[in-house]
């Protein structure tokens, strides 16, 4: 009898054991991204536009927004070997913050107030211009209106090509495809005459090793754009974290250098950094 109770008692134990060593688990589970202590974090960046976020052969990733955002995550306390890159093409990036794919976004990412409707921004970063990329003996095409009765080429979910639409050439035939690369091919090919989005984007393709002296910036500012740091909607401390950590990068001149280091040799002329808040219509 005794035996029976004592047996039944060990049971008991063992399965009260068993049940709290499964609701640990569980719970160190669900904390699978946190803020910093060596755990992963997600980061939205283009992998297809040189200057600004590009993918190279060998896997590692480079480009001004890519050193923005790495100088972000260490300031929110992530190590480099802690980003985990994940690619947001333009019509994409709500969709990736909305569904927690990403924390947050640096690509390329303009600031207006459609978006702002669907998320936060941190920022701006960078002041770009919207230009024009055309062929280098093409003396055609000056200025907006030159581009009534052209093929145009923008990414699809990028804003550029409608603006030229609305405000300049509205007779501008527009073809929208997945990636600047696509419309770049097109470029060389002659299946669109100009490529349209920021001067810092084209600047970076026009500079190519395998572009150099096909493609010229037609030199047109015809818009400005204040790339921000995208985050999910109702995320104000992050929006915060985010900002304090640009501002620092402009103090102590990592800001600097990295426009250096990514656009210098297209010879970009930059737009001085942009103050936390301040946004150039």
């Amino acid at each position: 009898m005794n035996l029976r109770k004592a047996s039944a008692a060990a049971a008991t134990v063992l399965a009260l054991s068993l049940t709290a060593t499964a609701c640990g688990s569980g719970d160190s589970d669900s904390s699978s991204e946190g803020d910093g202590g060596g755990k992963k974090i997600t980061i939205g960046i283009k992998f297809d536009q040189p200057g600004i976020g590009l993918k190279t052969p060998d896997g590692s990733f480079k480009g001004f927004d890519v050193d923005v955002a790495t100088y972000v995550a260490k300031e929110l306390g992530y190590e480099a070997k802690d980003i985990e890159w994940k690619e947001t093409p333009s019509a994409d990036r709500e969709t990736a913050l909305a569904r927690g794919d990403v924390k947050f976004i640096a690509a390329s990412y303009s600031i207006n107030d459609e978006r702002k409707e669907k998320v936060d921004f941190a920022g701006p970063y960078l002041l770009a211009h919207q230009d024009l990329l055309i062929r280098a003996d093409d003396k055609g095409i000056s200025k907006g209106t030159d581009l009534n009765g052209k093929k145009l080429c923008s990414v699809t979910g990028s804003t550029s090509a409608q603006n030229v639409k609305d405000d300049f050439a509205p007779k501008a035939q527009l073809r929208q495809l997945p990636t600047y690369s696509e419309c770049i091919d097109g470029l060389a090919s002659g299946a669109v005459d100009a490529l349209t989005t920021d001067d810092s984007i084209l600047a970076g393709y026009a500079s190519q090793d395998q572009n150099k002296g096909k493609f010229k910036l037609a030199g047109l500012s015809l818009s400005n754009e204040n790339y921000g740091i995208g985050v999910k909607k109702g995320d104000t401390k992050l929006v915060e974290d985010i900002n304090a950590a640009l501002e620092k990068m402009v103090a102590d001149k990592a800001w600097d250098k990295a426009v250096t280091d990514n656009f210098g040799p297209a010879d970009y002329k930059n737009e001085p950094a942009p103050k936390i808040g301040n946004i150039v219509s």
